[in-house]
């Protein structure tokens, strides 16, 4: 079997700046909650998959937050794009797929976590990470884990991986410390920019094994003595960089792989498709439990 792991806060943003807005009968602006609820479908009906987890931020804040002041926040983000979040989790879940709502980790690492196991189970074929973010790129493993970008229709692999960041998937973390990642509220290290950052890590793996001194790397990267001054100078904010953008592995998820079976939509999702004001969406179900 293929398992399906699923960024619903990416799919739910992805949905709330690209599909029409839509009202409630009540008011509320529910267009993201409805187009998430079709790409979720199409997911199940078109795309075929069968093994089905999907993770949520429930609130943006994470326990990285504690970590490092500047990490990304709710801040700025759009009062009727927020207000969805409780109710996306809702209706993924009457759409009879499993849910998992983070709180004190982030729905990245519920992915990780999942990746990670399933994995590892011989019934598993392939592990699809349904998502775009560059740190689940670390989770990429061989051609069993692959990140896929739905959108775009591009599937990475471990070779895809090196391809597009110049590192291996391990390193993943060792270049968004240095690099930044602008998503997460991470800066990254003055200077260090991609090109650099992968040169010098293809050569070396990781931040300590990176030599102190410019003139004793044995790979040509334009700079080398100033980059390497500012990596002594930033050590332990590199290395902290490096935590945050390190996704975990230990978030306690109840299901097994058979438990993500989708058997088809909840009855109460029709009631639902009455909240959103969605007539059409009953009809799109094609199985119910």
């Amino acid at each position: 079997m293929d398992v399906h792991l699923v960024d619903g806060t990416y799919e739910l943003f992805r949905s709330y700046f690209g599909a029409p807005s839509a009202k409630a009968p009540d008011g509320r602006e529910v267009g993201a909650v409805r187009g998430l609820l079709r790409s979720l479908l199409s997911l199940v009906q078109r795309e075929g998959a069968t093994h089905v987890g999907v993770a949520f931020d429930r609130t943006v804040e994470s326990f990285r937050n504690a970590m490092f002041a500047g990490y990304k926040t709710g801040e700025g983000l759009e009062p009727e794009l927020l207000q969805q979040f409780g109710l996306a989790e809702e209706a993924v879940g009457q759409l009879g797929l499993v849910v998992w709502p983070m709180v004190e980790f982030e729905a990245d690492d519920a992915l990780a976590t999942a990746a990670d196991r399933y994995a590892g189970m011989p019934e598993v074929d392939r592990v699809w990470i349904a998502s775009p973010d560059k740190d689940l790129a670390q989770c990429v493993r061989g051609s069993k884990v692959v990140r896929l970008d739905r959108m775009r229709k591009l599937t990475l692999d471990e070779a895809g991986v090196a391809e597009r960041f110049g590192v291996s998937p391990a390193t993943i973390p060792d270049w968004l410390a240095l690099v930044g990642d602008r998503a997460d509220g991470i800066p990254g290290l003055e200077r260090w920019g991609a090109k650099s950052s992968s040169a010098v890590l293809a050569r070396y793996g990781h931040i300590e094994a990176i030599p102190a001194q410019g003139q004793d790397w044995d790979v040509p990267v334009r700079g080398a003595p100033r980059l390497a001054q500012i990596l002594v100078e930033q050590r332990e904010d590199a290395l902290l960089y490096r935590q945050l953008a390190t996704l975990r592995l230990d978030v306690p998820l109840a299901e097994e792989v058979g438990d993500l079976e989708w058997r088809g939509a909840r009855g109460t999702l029709r009631e639902l498709a009455l909240e959103l004001g969605d007539g059409r969406l009953e009809g799109r179900v094609e199985r119910w439990r």
